[in-house]
């Protein structure tokens, strides 16, 4: 599991335009942007959550309940050291008994390579996502969650 943040921003990669004509992309320059949590699970399958505000800690017991009722097994859950994973929540939901049905394990400290989404966070953002410029989160909802739908189709 990880989470990362999808600005009104693009992210701007390689575009083509016509011979000294440079392209210019307008965009809305604002700090909003959606929340979004991810698992992936060792058969590829991607499961996400997203949140107009900043995650918290009842935001991953949220979606760790979730990923519970879908899966209907024991959940080892691998995630890095977020504040979020760490809180008073995520501490509650484990001792009120969801530790017997989910373990989790930390990822070590400075080690983004060892987590495999990172990638999906780097292909929604630089392949899926590339160059969309969105006027409100809205749009951008709209757009993430098409990407999100095509990255669930890919077999790779």
């Amino acid at each position: 599991m990880d989470e990362s943040g999808f600005y009104l921003l693009p992210a701007i990669v390689r575009i083509y335009a016509p011979r000294g004509q440079t392209p210019i992309l307008c965009v809305f320059q604002t700090r909003d942007h959606l929340s979004v949590m991810s698992g992936i699970t060792p058969h590829g399958w991607l499961f996400t959550m997203t949140r107009d505000d900043a995650l918290n800690g009842s935001d991953s017991v949220h979606f760790l309940k979730h990923l519970h009722a879908l899966t209907d097994h024991k959940l080892l859950v691998i995630w890095d050291g977020s504040p979020i994973h760490r809180s008073i929540a995520v501490r509650s939901f484990l001792a009120d008994g969801a530790a017997k049905q989910i373990h989790l394990e930390r990822l070590p400290a400075y080690a983004p390579d060892l987590n495999p989404a990172e990638g999906t966070w780097r292909h929604l953002k630089y392949v899926e996502l590339r160059n969309v410029c969105s006027f409100d989160l809205k749009h951008l909802h709209q757009q993430l969650n098409l990407a999100i739908l095509r990255l669930r189709r890919k077999h790779i």
